[in-house]
């Protein structure tokens, strides 16, 4: 089982994702935070496999929150609306290992989770400065065809899974 926090600022999104990733049979949403200090302590007491965090949170960012944790052991994904200079080098100093646009489907997401933990890094090509991309392109394509195999794998669980919840939610009372 991966065992997640997630770091998130708006409410809904924050619930969306978790009920999202709980979803998923391998995945357990362990923690919630609405900020980077909220995440770092929930992280360092929870001992995730992974950490999600927004980039720009109140109280302490997601970079800087990644950048404490970089040695914890915990694997960290960034997601972030839009691109800012000088983030992708901070988040690669800070041995992020996802760095993902929110706009993705969220099986993408999934996929992305189970592609970190088998030790690959997967980074959005948007994201990425210029001096960059080249290094990492080529690194990220193998990754996002990877990531692709295990989505079309997965694909049929989740939609089994979100059929059986609809289904539970469906039944009338026995009676």
């Amino acid at each position: 089982m991966i065992r997640i926090v997630i770091a998130e600022d708006q409410e809904m999104l924050l619930a969306a994702m978790g009920s999202l990733l709980n979803l998923e049979d391998d995945m357990e949403v362990v923690g919630q935070a609405s900020n980077g200090e909220e995440a770092l302590f929930l992280t360092q007491r929870l001992k995730p496999d992974v950490c999600i965090m927004d980039i720009e949170m109140p109280e302490k960012s997601g970079l800087e929150a990644a950048e404490a944790l970089k040695s914890s052991g915990c694997k960290i994904i960034i997601l972030t609306t839009f691109a800012r200079s000088g983030y992708f080098e901070r988040a690669l100093n800070a041995d992020v290992r996802g760095y993902l646009l929110k706009d993705g489907p969220s099986e993408e997401l999934a996929c992305s989770i189970r592609s970190i933990m088998a030790g690959k890094r997967i980074y959005s090509p948007e994201l990425m400065d210029d001096a960059h991309n080249g290094e990492v392109q080529k690194i990220n394509i193998q990754e996002r065809a990877s990531a692709e195999i295990n989505r079309q794998r997965t694909k049929f669980g989740t939609v089994r899974n979100y059929f059986s919840t609809i289904w539970d939610k469906m039944k009338l009372p026995a009676g």
